[in-house]
């Protein structure tokens, strides 16, 4: 019976291999604001601080916000936090409040039910073996405002905590190890 030749996998396809697989937070980032980018009511999207929002230039609405909150390193994942705002501009006499508050509320269950079931977040490749993945867990408390910041608009806000892979290896650390830190 012929044996396969034993094959050993080279630096570059390891590396290759891990970046599909673990994510940064650059990836998550940027999944979340493609998501919403993507979504055909998003009609403004940004990241940051909430504060450093500028509202009073924006006229693009509805408007979502990608709020960094924590980063939270388990043994094998990465828990990205983030607090999620979508909002809309309701109309001066507020006659709109309510369907501002509806649409905005099914626009964020859109965004994360991307995370919970979306199948454009998981794929396996076949060449690596590995299943690409972002994913959340437990249940979603979406708190509505209305009239906030200064130009008064009203949505709703999340958290959204983004678990991803990660192995906690010290073999890929960008560190010099020629020195021995021990005392």
């Amino acid at each position: 019976m012929p044996q396969r030749p034993i094959t050993s996998t080279s630096t570059t396809e390891l590396v290759a291999r891990d970046s599909m697989r673990y994510k940064t937070y650059n990836n998550v980032v940027e999944t979340i604001t493609c998501i919403a980018n993507n979504h055909l009511m998003i009609n403004g999207v940004s990241t940051g601080d909430i504060w450093e929002i500028d509202l009073e230039k924006n006229t693009f609405y509805p408007y979502f916000h990608v709020n960094p909150v924590s980063v939270v390193a388990g043994e094998n994942t990465l828990t990205m936090n983030y607090q999620l705002f979508i909002m809309d501009l309701v109309e001066p006499h507020q006659s709109n409040e309510q369907q501002v508050l509806s649409d905005t509320l099914q626009i964020m269950i859109d965004v994360i039910t991307q995370f919970r079931n979306g199948e454009k977040l998981r794929s396996y490749n076949q060449t690596h073996g590995t299943d690409i993945r972002y994913w959340t867990e437990g249940d979603f408390s979406m708190e509505p405002f209305v009239e906030r910041f200064s130009n008064s608009v009203t949505g709703w806000v999340t958290d959204l905590p983004v678990i991803v892979e990660h192995n906690m290896n010290t073999c890929n650390t960008a560190f010099d190890n020629t020195d021995d830190c021990t005392q």
